[in-house]
C-alpha cells in the first residue's frame, strides 16, 4: 500500500484534494468514485517519494534479474503478435510477476500507456531495469510500426546473453567450489587442531621453527580475535567495490584481466560477442549505424573496449568504415570479426554476418569456458598442495626434531 496526493473533482464541479492511501492508482480512482468523485490528478506523496528513492538506492536487493526481463520480453512478443494490446499486456504480465518491484513498474508503465504516452519514453524513467540497448529497439519498432519483430529480436538478444553468462558462470564455478572448501579446511585447522598441537609444543618446551610459529600464530589470531578478520575483509569489499566504481580503478582491473594467461583470451571472445551480437541485433532493428555504436559502447563492461566502439563511433559519423577503424586494434578483436565486418559492408549484409559472427564466438566462449575448468585444474591442485605440504612440515617438523634430540 502506497500514499497518494490527489486531486478529484464531483460531477456538480466540486473539487477534492487529500492524501488516500491505496494499493495503485486504480484502486484509488474506485474509492473516490464511491465517494461520488472522478480522479484528476494524483501523485506519490512526499514520504512515498522518498521511500522509493531508497529503494531504489539499493539495486542489490532490488535489481530485476536477467531471466525475468527476458521472459518478459518473451511473453510480450507473443501477446503483441497474437493481437493483444499493449496495455492489456502489460496487465497480464504485471500480474504474472513474482518481483513486486517488477509489478509495480509494470503497472505505472502500463498507466502512462493507457494516458497516450509512448511505450519506449515511459522506458526511459527506468534505466535501473531497461537498458539503452532495450529502449532505443522499441522505439525503432514503434517508430516502423514492426514491434513484435523488434521484441522478437530482443528477446533472442537476451536468450543468448544470459547463455553466454551461463556458461561463464559455470565455467567458474568448480575454481569457486575447490578455493573456498580449501579456505574452509584451512580456517578449521587452524582454529581446531593447531591450538592444542601449540599446547602440546609449548608443554614439551620445543623450540619451534619460523613457519611453526607463523602458523601457531595465526590459528591463535583466528580464536580470539575472529570478529577482524569479518571486519578487515567487509572493508576490504566496500573499498574494492568503490575502487571498480571509480575510472582509474576499473581501468585497472580491466586491463590486468586483459593481460592474465587463460582468462584475456575468454575476456576478448566475450566481448567480441557481446559486440557483435548487439551491433547485429540494433541494425536489424533498423537504428543507424553511428547510433547503434554508441549504444554498443554503452552496454559493453570493459573500459577499453567501450573507448574503441566510442571512437569507432565518431569515425563512422565523419564517413569512415568500421572495419577501416577497428583495424587498428587488432589486439582486441580478432582479424575474423574486422574481415566479416568488412564483408558485410561490401555485400550490406552486414546483421546477418555479424548475427553468424556472433554465433561462431558464442560457440568459441563455450568451448574455452569448458577448457578453462581443465586448466585451472592442475593449477588448483597444486596451489592446495603446497598449503597443505607447508601447514603438514611446519606441524611435523617441531616433532622430527624432538625425536632427533632423544
Amino acid at each position: 500500500m502506497a500514499k497518494y496526493s490527489y486531486l478529484a473533482k464531483s460531477p456538480t464541479g466540486k473539487e477534492k484534494t487529500g492524501i488516500i492511501e491505496a494499493k495503485d492508482i486504480h484502486q484509488l480512482a474506485g474509492t473516490l468514485k464511491k465517494q461520488g468523485f472522478i480522479l484528476i490528478k494524483a501523485e506519490l506523496a512526499e514520504k512515498e517519494v522518498r521511500k522509493r528513492k531508497i529503494e531504489f538506492s539499493l539495486p542489490f536487493f532490488t535489481s530485476i534479474s536477467l531471466t525475468e526481463k527476458m521472459m518478459f520480453t518473451r511473453n510480450l512478443q507473443v501477446m503483441i503478435s497474437s493481437g493483444l494490446s499493449l496495455p492489456k499486456a502489460l496487465e497480464t504480465l504485471s500480474l504474472q510477476t513474482k518481483s513486486k518491484k517488477f509489478r509495480r513498474v509494470l503497472e505505472e508503465i502500463k498507466v502512462a500507456v493507457v494516458k497516450g504516452k509512448n511505450f519506449s519514453d515511459t522506458l526511459t524513467n527506468y534505466p535501473d531495469i531497461f537498458s539503452e540497448l532495450f529502449q532505443n529497439m522499441i522505439k525503432v519498432g514503434e517508430e516502423a510500426g514492426n514491434l513484435d519483430e523488434v521484441l522478437n529480436v530482443l528477446a533472442r538478444q537476451m536468450e543468448r546473453e544470459h547463455e553466454l553468462k551461463s556458461k561463464i558462470k559455470g565455467a567458474l564455478m568448480y575454481p569457486a567450489v575447490v578455493v573456498l572448501a580449501m579456505m574452509g579446511i584451512g580456517v578449521l585447522m587452524l582454529i581446531m587442531v593447531v591450538p592444542k598441537l601449540a599446547s602440546t609444543f609449548e608443554e614439551l618446551k620445543i623450540e619451534l621453527p619460523i613457519t611453526t610459529r607463523i602458523v601457531i600464530g595465526l590459528g591463535n589470531f583466528l580464536v580470539e580475535k575472529w570478529y577482524l578478520v569479518f571486519f578487515v575483509l567487509t572493508i576490504f569489499i566496500f573499498f574494492f567495490s568503490i575502487l571498480l566504481k571509480t575510472k582509474q580503478g576499473k581501468q585497472t582491473v580491466d586491463y590486468l584481466f586483459l593481460r592474465l594467461p587463460v582468462i584475456s583470451s575468454l575476456i576478448k571472445k566475450t566481448n567480441s560477442a557481446y559486440t557483435v551480437r548487439t551491433l547485429s541485433s540494433l541494425i536489424a532493428a533498423g537504428v543507424p549505424i553511428v547510433r547503434s555504436l554508441e549504444i554498443v559502447s554503452g552496454v559493453l563492461g570493459n573500459v577499453y573496449y567501450k573507448k574503441i566502439i566510442a571512437e569507432a563511433a565518431n569515425e563512422v559519423r565523419k564517413g569512415k568504415k568500421l572495419s577501416e577503424t577497428l583495424m587498428s586494434h587488432q589486439d582486441l578483436y580478432p582479424l575474423v570479426v574486422l574481415q566479416m565486418l568488412k564483408v558485410g559492408e561490401e555485400t550490406g549484409e552486414t546483421s546477418n554476418i555479424l548475427a553468424k559472427l556472433a554465433d561462431f564466438f558464442e560457440e568459441e566462449v563455450g568451448n574455452a569456458t569448458k577448457n578453462l575448468a581443465s586448466v585451472v585444474e592442475p593449477v588448483l591442485l597444486l596451489i592446495v598442495g603446497a598449503a597443505i605440504g607447508f601447514f603438514a612440515i611446519s606441524m611435523i617438523q617441531p616433532m622430527y626434531s624432538m625425536l632427533g634430540s632423544l
